[in-house]
């Protein structure tokens, strides 16, 4: 690994050692019961940390729905990080996951594009930057010396945004925070904020917002103080070589089709999301020139 990825990958952060929920999930819920014998080996489908609920409920419902459209065994694989699921991507052992815009523009070379969430009617979100409910804090000046909580490594809102703001004021994490941490998880940084183990976060908008709505008691003790411009929600992506397989296709489809179909409208009603789009890797051009920030710091 070179120096300029050294800066994106190694911050000076003391990583968390909590244990996000991690393993293959698909084992746990239940199959669709109309598969027939003599299947092909079930579809792999990669959920890093960007996936905003771990419920069992709406994990069996994406796996039914999925194994339905795609008439075959469907696995869930979730991982602590998103590094684990984007080189499980990138060595085919996944046959599609939905990752970070960071690790796509990373790994442009190796990855396509198969389908971009669409949110509030666009393929786009924002990186927040919280704080306690007791810090003075107004502006992203005033955290010089705090502690922050950033989500991952590889995690565009929850770590590159920040870092390239960083960069641009010719400053590192090491040099601008008095500490700080990964947490392994947008949800996980909003809780290090709400309890004072970190006066400061960078997370998902996305899910700063749906955890202000449906559990409020969560981020009630945070506050928003500043908000990146738009940038290219979390994409699905497939390996490069896999890109114009029958499986990467059905599965694009399957997405896509969402709105059409019942457990299709209740997986999208969990996630607070309006479907699927094939969208364009120009929706990730905002994040490259984050990237590309970042890589001229030396």
């Amino acid at each position: 690994m070179g120096k300029a990825e050294d800066i994106l990958t190694q911050s000076g952060c003391v990583a968390s050692r909590r244990t996000f929920m991690g393993g293959v999930v698909g084992s746990a819920v239940a199959s669709w019961s109309g598969l027939a014998l003599g299947q092909p080996g079930p579809v792999t489908f990669g959920l890093t940390p960007v996936f905003l609920d771990s419920d069992i409920r709406l994990l069996a419902a994406l796996k039914g729905y999925l194994e339905k459209r795609l008439s075959r065994r469907v696995t869930l694989v979730k991982k602590r990080t998103y590094q684990e699921i984007t080189l499980m991507l990138l060595s085919g052992q996944l046959d599609a996951a939905w990752i970070c815009g960071f690790p796509f523009i990373r790994y442009r070379d190796q990855l396509s594009l198969m389908a971009v969430p669409v949110y509030n009617g666009k393929p786009l979100y924002q990186s927040y930057v919280i704080v306690n409910e007791t810090e003075p804090a107004a502006k992203f000046s005033d955290l010089r010396g705090r502690t922050h909580a950033f989500s991952d490594p590889d995690s565009n809102s929850g770590f590159l945004v920040t870092r390239s703001l960083l960069a641009e004021l010719g400053e590192r994490p090491e040099t601008y925070f008095s500490k700080s941490f990964f947490t392994y998880g947008h949800r996980n940084v909003i809780r290090a904020v709400a309890s004072g183990l970190a006066q400061s976060g960078s997370v998902d908008g996305y899910v700063w917002d749906v955890m202000n709505s449906t559990k409020p008691d969560m981020t009630a003790r945070t506050r928003v103080i500043r908000k990146s411009e738009m940038l290219g929600f979390p994409p699905v992506a497939c390996n490069k070589s896999a890109r114009n397989s029958k499986t990467t296709r059905l599965i694009t489809e399957a997405l896509i089709s969402m709105p059409e179909d019942n457990l299709g409208r209740e997986v999208l009603a969990t996630l607070h999301l309006d479907g699927f789009q094939p969208g364009s890797d120009s929706l990730f051009k905002g994040i490259a020139s984050l990237y590309e920030i970042v890589k001229r710091q030396t």
